[in-house]
């Protein structure tokens, strides 16, 4: 009796795990759908130098219906057009922009937003795990490519 009730027992705790899962990956999805997410970076990773980790836990881009908000540090080479008073992230909003998805299968989604009113912005990419793990690019016109690790929320 005792082997069988514990092999119930595990049975149930792993379709629980394969439910909460489920119900998580759907979540997602349902908020990129809805495109109302934020992406909370957590290490930064420019195209020269090496990586750093966030400690603050304020750098995001918070992405709704009508507008991208970015509010991200930023390392890195610029070229031309960028103010020096210390006030150099990605930082920007932008309410005019293009939102494409992709289904990356049982993988996850790949999000392209570009920006037509965010000076100096050409577009983002964030690929987004199932289990809401994510990864942000940027590509700028006057700023040396970067990268961020993070999470939705």
């Amino acid at each position: 009796m005792l082997i069988v009730s514990c092999g119930i027992n595990t049975a149930f705790a792993q379709k629980t795990k394969k439910e909460k899962k489920a119900e998580k990956e759907a979540a997602i999805k349902n908020n990129i759908d809805a495109r109302h997410y934020t992406f909370l970076a957590t290490y930064m990773l420019p195209q020269r130098g090496s990586g750093k980790a966030l400690t603050e836990t304020y750098y995001d881009l918070k992405v709704s219906k009508d507008s991208v908000i970015a509010f991200l540090p930023y390392y890195g080479r610029a070229y031309f057009d960028v103010p020096y008073n210390g006030d150099g992230g990605m930082k920007f909003t932008s309410t005019k922009f293009s939102y494409d998805v992709k289904d990356k299968k049982k993988s996850g989604w790949v999000i392209t937003i570009k920006p037509t009113d965010a000076k100096n912005i050409e577009y983002l990419i964030l690929n987004i795990s199932t289990d809401g793990y994510a990864s942000l690019s940027i590509t700028s016109i006057n700023r040396d490519f970067i990268s961020y690790d993070g999470y939705l929320k």
